[in-house]
């Protein structure tokens, strides 16, 4: 769940609790005014209507209670009325005044008195002032989050490409706070690993260039060699370091290249691993094609590591032919032959291999393990009925 998702869930579950209380809080003064009216008001008019013919007594009772009579009412809210035999009583309040309106009728007498303002209406709608005044305070403090904030999603999709592989990626991001270190201290960082990459990249360069010459030089020197043994021996070095090279290369490659994804038929990678082998014996290899899928990736390198797995499994085998199979969007290696002596993830490092076997440098499964962690497949190997199975599942 992403920093802002969280936060806005915070805001909401504090937004909802301040309503709550706002409401609830609202809810208790209004019953603590109709206490009021109940308590206080209507005894007022209930004196006013025993006394409504005693005009002295009536003044008496307008000091006492600090009551203006006025000539007319507006429109009130009516919050309580009484029904009398021979008239009634009605308290009402205006929108917006402190103030309460006293209406009593009695017979063909009628008397309206405006109350003075009543500190408890003014209190509650201080509270309820304030009490929106928190809220609106929350919204501008949650935007204001999430304005300060929002450079992180600037900083997480460069951050994002910038892993995908797009080294000129940079954030720019110039404020003095924490966020603006972070980016600044990102851009430094890039451009560092950008020199770094470049200058590995102009080092394979010329490690490439400069030792296939001479292999190339060598191999064609010995060919004027006499010596059959020793030819043969000169052969199987330069031809060694000829592979050495080629892995290493290829391996560092892994490290710099994009992948270029394209979506291809699981056939058209399983053909194009074959070609690599330049296999003369067709025996060797038995094809089950069960169903054929298409598949999104790099075909140039997927060939390469699809490749490196039947290689393995004809160099390993003890039988005859190494079964290739496809079913369930997922691909299998199989070839007839001991159990690994290591878990699998051992062999998948650089410069690892079986002891009882000497050619090779150990590189290929190192190669075949990063061309898939860089899809995002995954390799599993079991070893089931005396068969070595490598079993590639990729993405429908």
């Amino acid at each position: 769940m992403s920093i802002f998702r969280k936060i806005t869930i915070l805001f909401i579950i504090s937004f909802s609790l301040m309503s709550i209380i706002g409401l609830w809080i609202d809810n208790i003064n209004s019953k603590r005014v109709e206490s009021l009216i109940k308590d206080k008001y209507k005894k007022i008019a209930n004196e006013l209507l025993i006394n409504i013919d005693n005009k002295k007594q009536i003044q008496l009772i307008e000091n006492r209670y600090g009551l203006r009579k006025i000539s007319s009412k507006n429109s009130m809210e009516i919050l309580h009325k009484e029904n009398l035999t021979f008239g009634h009583i009605t308290i009402g309040k205006q929108s917006f005044q402190d103030e309460f309106i006293i209406e009593v009728n009695y017979l063909d007498e009628s008397l309206v008195y405006e109350t003075k303002d009543e500190q408890n209406i003014t209190d509650k709608t201080i509270l309820n002032i304030l009490i929106f005044i928190d809220i609106l305070v929350l919204v501008i403090i949650f935007l204001y989050i999430f304005k300060l904030l929002s450079p992180l999603k600037i900083i997480t999709r460069k951050m994002e490409d910038f892993s995908q592989g797009n080294l000129d990626t940079r954030i720019n991001i110039n404020s003095k706070d924490e966020i603006g270190i972070l980016a600044s201290s990102f851009d430094n960082m890039a451009d560092n690993l950008e020199n770094l990459i470049k200058t590995r990249e102009e080092l394979l360069r010329d490690i490439g260039h400069e030792l296939r010459t001479p292999i190339a030089k060598g191999k064609f020197a010995i060919e004027k060699i006499d010596n059959i043994r020793d030819k043969e021996v000169l052969k199987k070095i330069f031809s060694d370091l000829e592979v050495l090279t080629n892995g290493l290369i290829e391996l560092e490659k892994l490290n710099i290249d994009n992948l270029e994804f394209n979506r291809f038929s699981i056939e058209t990678l399983v053909l194009n691993s074959l070609q690599k082998l330049y296999i003369e014996d067709e025996s060797l290899i038995e094809l089950e094609i069960n169903r054929d899928f298409n598949i999104n990736g790099d075909l140039h390198y997927l060939t390469i590591a699809v490749k490196n797995l039947i290689d393995n499994a004809l160099k390993y085998s003890t039988e005859f032919p190494v079964v290739i199979k496809t079913e369930n969007n997922s691909l299998s290696i199989e070839n007839i032959g001991k159990k690994l002596d290591k878990d699998i993830s051992y062999y998948m490092k650089p410069f690892t291999q079986e002891d009882s076997k000497t050619d090779g440098f150990g590189l290929g499964l190192s190669i075949v393990n990063k061309i898939f962690d860089k899809h995002n497949l995954p390799v599993e190997y079991i070893h089931k009925d005396h068969k070595n199975i490598f079993t590639i599942t990729f993405n429908s």
